[in-house]
């Protein structure tokens, strides 16, 4: 009598267990089912840096990871000093927005919508064929905001936004996430950033 006792309980406790783990078929599903998660390590992301200023690059993209309804890109840049603005160097981007985590120096960064001048960024380039889709470049911001951003600061820029830095102080160093909804970023995994850290960056892109 009582190992059939037992028995029911552990019975009972294997049900429970197992109905604690099925996800209800009535509740949200994950939009990204059994998906791992992700880890860079900071000396990965220093690395960037390092050879940003070693062969005097910008832009950089990380990775670029599969979340379901969206791709996240993860970039770091770095930007030397800036006493005035290139021409035509406001930026938008159609389809994806961006985030940055500001992680050394400070810069005056304008934002707006009301982009003057606009101009199609070529569909050559790499930043638009790996970073951060289709855009613009323009002129100026009409009526744009001028922020003063420092180590620390988070900027966030949605898609069609402007964004033009107008002056660096020294230099400044970010860590870029970008959201693309619509997926039309390439993947990159953390094999092909091994690879592309081993080597000199292609050029002429």
């Amino acid at each position: 009598m009582r190992n059939s006792l037992v028995g029911m309980v552990v019975a009972v406790g294997v049900v429970a267990a197992l109905a604690q783990g099925r996800i209800n078929p009535t509740d949200p599903q994950p939009t990204c089912s059994m998906c791992p998660g992700y880890h860079i390590p900071v000396s990965e992301l220093q690395a960037y840096t390092k050879k940003a200023i070693e062969e005097r690059l910008t832009d950089q993209q990380v990775r670029d990871i599969e979340i379901g309804k969206a791709h996240i890109g993860i970039g770091m840049v770095h930007r030397g000093k800036l006493d005035a603005p290139a021409p035509d160097s406001v930026a938008e981007h159609d389809q994806v927005s961006e985030v940055y985590h500001v992680i050394d120096g400070s810069a005056t960064l304008v934002l707006g919508p009301d982009i003057v001048n606009r101009q199609r960024r070529p569909a050559t380039l790499q930043t638009v064929r790996e970073f951060n889709g289709p855009g613009n470049n323009g002129s100026d911001i009409r009526n744009g905001v001028a922020y003063q951003v420092k180590t620390g600061d988070v900027v966030v820029i949605p898609a069609g936004t402007g964004h033009w830095f107008t002056r660096i102080d020294d230099h400044i160093d970010y860590l870029m996430v970008r959201i693309d909804p619509d997926k039309v970023t390439p993947l990159k995994d953390q094999a092909a950033s091994n690879a592309y850290l081993s080597r000199p960056a292609p050029r002429g892109q």
